[in-house]
């Protein structure tokens, strides 16, 4: 059988094609929801509870152009004793920041329509990383029980536990109305 140079040629190039160039896709969300029910301006509304790190998520649709959409988080209560923490990443960027940084994962996209101005809808993307924090072993009596100073010790000679973290993102996508 005769073996053509330019047959050899593409046969070559077309794995290689198909290997140099994967298609980006976006990670998949932890969490998947439906579009919530569209909100009007001025209304304050949920987007949601975090109770690990007793906060809730908040939003309006604010009519300015500039900055049709504004979130912020909220504590959920005084009393609540917080598991997670959330950290303030500021800005607003909608191209998933934390997507490049080690350990995060896209815990939920949270879809919200205006009512006033089709075709615009407010995106929040929360990220969670993992921490390696884990309840304490039970005693021979079947408590768990931490004592004080050997946590110290521990803590000092193993360095903290990491509790885990949540973080979100605001963007929007459409053309503002005004």
């Amino acid at each position: 059988m005769r073996v053509s140079m330019s047959s050899l040629l593409i046969a070559c190039a077309l794995p290689c094609a198909a290997v140099s160039s994967p298609p980006a896709v976006a990670p998949a969300p932890e969490i998947r929801r439906p579009p919530a029910a569209p909100q009007t301006i001025g209304q304050v509304h949920t987007l949601r509870r975090i109770p690990e790190a007793c906060v809730r998520l908040e939003g309006v649709f604010t009519g300015d152009p500039a900055q049709p959409y504004r979130f912020a988080v909220a504590r959920s209560s005084p009393a609540c004793q917080p598991r997670a923490r959330f950290l303030e990443v500021g800005g607003e960027t909608g191209q998933g920041r934390l997507a490049t940084e080690e350990g995060w994962r896209l815990n939920d996209v949270i879809r919200v329509p205006s009512a006033a101005c089709p075709g615009l809808q407010a995106v929040v993307r929360v990220w969670r990383k993992p921490g390696t924090a884990a309840p304490p072993g039970l005693d021979a009596q079947g408590r768990a029980r931490i004592y004080l100073q050997e946590a110290l010790v521990r803590a000092q000679r193993e360095g903290a536990v990491g509790v885990t973290l949540y973080a979100a993102e605001q963007g929007w996508e459409g053309k503002p109305c005004g």
